[in-house]
C-alpha cells in the first residue's frame, strides 16, 4: 500500500501544474536496504567463547597439499584411511573429534585424511561416494575397504584393524 502525503491548495498552487495530492517515491530495487536492527543488550548476548560442559575441543591437523590424490595414494608409506565428507553433513561434523582420537591412538598404522565432496567432486565420484561420511581404507594405492555413516571410535578402530589384516588387493 502506497503511503500519501496530502498538501494544502491555494490558488497558486492550482495555476500550478503540480498535483495536489504528492505521492512518495516508490521503493527501487537498487536502492532498497534491509531494515536496521540495533543489536541486542549486553546481557542477551551469547557468550562464544565458552564451551559446553567446560570441555574446549583442540583438533590437531597435518595440512599437506597434494598436486593430485594419486600423486598422494602413490607417496604413502602407511595405508590410507580416507574420510569423504561435506562441511553441511552432521554425522561428518560428529566424526571429527573421533577422527583426531583414532589418529593419536593408530598413528603409527595409518594416515587419515579427509576429502570434501564439494570441492572435489572428481574424487568422489571417481569412489562413487553416494553416502556421507563414507570411508575407503587405501593398501598400496589402492581401496580395500569401504563403509559408510558415523561410528564411535572403538568401532572405527575395530573397522580399520580388521581392514589393515586383510590380505592387500593386488
Amino acid at each position: 500500500m502506497a503511503a500519501f502525503t496530502t498538501t494544502t491548495t491555494t490558488a497558486a498552487a492550482l495555476a500550478s501544474p503540480r498535483p495536489a495530492v504528492a505521492r512518495s517515491p516508490a521503493p527501487s530495487a537498487s536502492r532498497w536496504a534491509p531494515p536496521r536492527r540495533s543489536p541486542p543488550a549486553a546481557g542477551l548476548r551469547r557468550a562464544a567463547a565458552a564451551p559446553r560442559r567446560g570441555v574446549a575441543l583442540l583438533v590437531k591437523a597435518k595440512k599437506e597439499t597434494f598436486s593430485s590424490f594419486d600423486e598422494l595414494l602413490e607417496n604413502s608409506e602407511k595405508p590410507l584411511l580416507v574420510d569423504f565428507y561435506a562441511t553441511w553433513c552432521g554425522p561428518c561434523q560428529y566424526m571429527v573429534p573421533i577422527l583426531q582420537e583414532v589418529h593419536e591412538k593408530m598413528s603409527d598404522k595409518i594416515n587419515i585424511v579427509k576429502i570434501d565432496t564439494e570441492k572435489y567432486t572428481s574424487i568422489a565420484n571417481r569412489y562413487s561416494i553416494q553416502a556421507l561420511p563414507t570411508f575407503i581404507i587405501f593398501k598400496n594405492g589402492e581401496p580395500c575397504y569401504r563403509f559408510e555413516g558415523a561410528l564411535p571410535a572403538d568401532q572405527l578402530i575395530q573397522q580399520i584393524e580388521s581392514a589393515l589384516e586383510a590380505p592387500s588387493p593386488k
